[in-house]
């Protein structure tokens, strides 16, 4: 799509034949409809559909992988994970200090250090220096922590020391002791198939055994940026503007799960789009530009040259609403279980292309990733929130403790209020007033 779309009202070149190459005319009436022509889906899908859709086209998630922890980052778990060992795997000292058995004062023998196995029980109303994270020798009731202890030395011909509690209350049985078990036991299910591999999971992981984990592939992603007005560096200059999506899209991508293969442009040329759709190595593509009806928007025709299914075009959001999602089936055929390719195309506008990558991109890469479906986030309003009179519109808010709050520069082509946004609100046609709930989407980074 070439130049800014309205946020209301028909972009211009809409109504135009999408299948014609040749010089547009923008004085000649539309064209009949093709009745041999491929059945398109409805156009301008309500929003919550076409993400639904999106969602339902990912399929079944892509195959496994047994991966070591430290490349299963950003997969989802083809398992679930259960406890390989009781957390902790002992009874514990939660703190510095002395590991105590009965009541005080206690006769001190030795000390006990994170590694270290005990030698022996712990006799009552005697004690053990420990350090935070040391195992408790058997008998031990409670760890005095150190800064409430104090040492006697012993004048009486026995030697030793002797060790006095004092604390505000008495050591109680237990009193900072991480029993065996606390966190979990061993084959205890702790995270359902689904969920993101983040570096918590992976700590988890680690810490209660496990070497390796059996994840889904990621989806393979290359992104197609298209026109011939995209400048790679340096200001906007000669009529020329700087490619912003591709900075902001691909690591967006790779965050939501994707493994992103390629990045390039593509000049407005029909059979280059062509040739990149056909010969994609990707699982999934995406395009940036051409999907309305301008003069030099070639990827409807591009798609059906190659054979491509239209799941989605269109969609009832602002800014975004002319988006697609279509399934290219490979040739020649590939493996059984192999998935067809997708092609999501987003407007070329930044924020346009945000609403679209959030509302298809997104739901599509976490199903086929095996990525479950989280939960809404709602939060109140904390100001009114204009929305389109028919349509979805996703604004740029800030978040406060009072709620979501608009953000300015809210534009199809702007990204300054994208910027400063802590998340996307979903405000249904109409708008919302104050102090009502409203769905938030994440945005790239946050």
């Amino acid at each position: 799509m070439k130049g800014p779309v309205p946020v209301s009202g028909t972009p211009r070149g809409t109504d135009a034949p999408r299948d014609s190459g040749a010089p547009f005319d923008w004085d000649a009436p539309p064209a009949a409809p093709d009745p041999g022509a491929r059945q398109r889906p409805a156009p301008d899908l309500p929003w919550a559909q076409a993400r639904r859709t999106a969602r339902r086209s990912g399929g079944h998630p892509l195959p496994t992988l047994d991966l070591d922890l430290c490349d299963a980052l950003g997969h989802a778990l083809a398992q679930p994970l259960v406890a390989r060992t009781d957390l902790p795997p002992f009874d514990t000292s939660a703190m510095d200090g002395w590991a105590v058995a009965g009541p005080g004062p206690w006769r001190l023998h030795g000390r006990l250090l994170a590694g270290q196995s005990p030698t022996g029980p712990l006799a009552d109303g005697t004690a053990v220096r420990i350090a935070t994270g040391a195992q408790l020798p058997p008998g031990a009731t409670a760890v005095l922590r150190r800064e409430h202890g104090a040492v006697e030395r012993r004048e009486d011909g026995e030697g030793g020391a002797l060790l006095h509690d004092r604390a505000p209350h008495p050591a109680a049985p237990g009193r900072d002791v991480r029993p065996r078990g606390q966190e979990c036991r061993h084959g205890e299910p702790l995270l359902p198939a689904g969920t993101s591999v983040t570096p918590s999971v992976l700590g988890l992981a680690a810490a209660t055994g496990y070497d390796r984990l059996t994840v889904h592939r990621r989806p393979t992603v290359e992104l197609l940026l298209l026109g011939d007005e995209l400048l790679e560096a340096g200001p906007p200059r000669d009529g020329l503007v700087r490619d912003a999506l591709g900075p902001l899209l691909l690591p967006w991508l790779d965050a939501c799960g994707a493994r992103v293969i390629g990045r390039r442009m593509v000049k407005d040329d029909l059979g280059l789009l062509r040739d990149a759709l056909r010969h994609s190595p990707a699982d999934v593509v995406v395009t940036t530009g051409g999907t309305a009806a301008g003069p030099v928007d070639f990827l409807h025709q591009a798609l059906t040259e190659v054979g491509a299914r239209l799941l989605v075009d269109s969609v009832a959001v602002r800014p975004g609403h002319p988006m697609l999602l279509a399934e290219l089936e490979l040739e020649p055929a590939p493996a059984p279980g192999t998935p067809a390719r997708r092609v999501v195309g987003l407007p070329g506008n930044p924020l346009a292309a945000v609403a679209g990558a959030a509302t298809l991109a997104v739901p599509l890469l976490r199903a086929l990733g095996g990525h479950a479906d989280g939960s809404p986030r709602r939060v109140p309003t904390a100001a009114e929130l204009p929305g389109h009179p028919r349509d979805t519109r996703l604004l740029p808010v800030r978040l406060t403790e009072q709620g979501a709050h608009p953000l300015a520069f809210d534009g199809p082509a702007m990204l300054r209020g994208l910027a400063l946004a802590d998340a996307l609100a979903v405000v249904p046609p109409g708008g919302l007033p104050a102090a009502v709930p409203v769905e938030l989407l994440a945005v790239p980074g946050r």
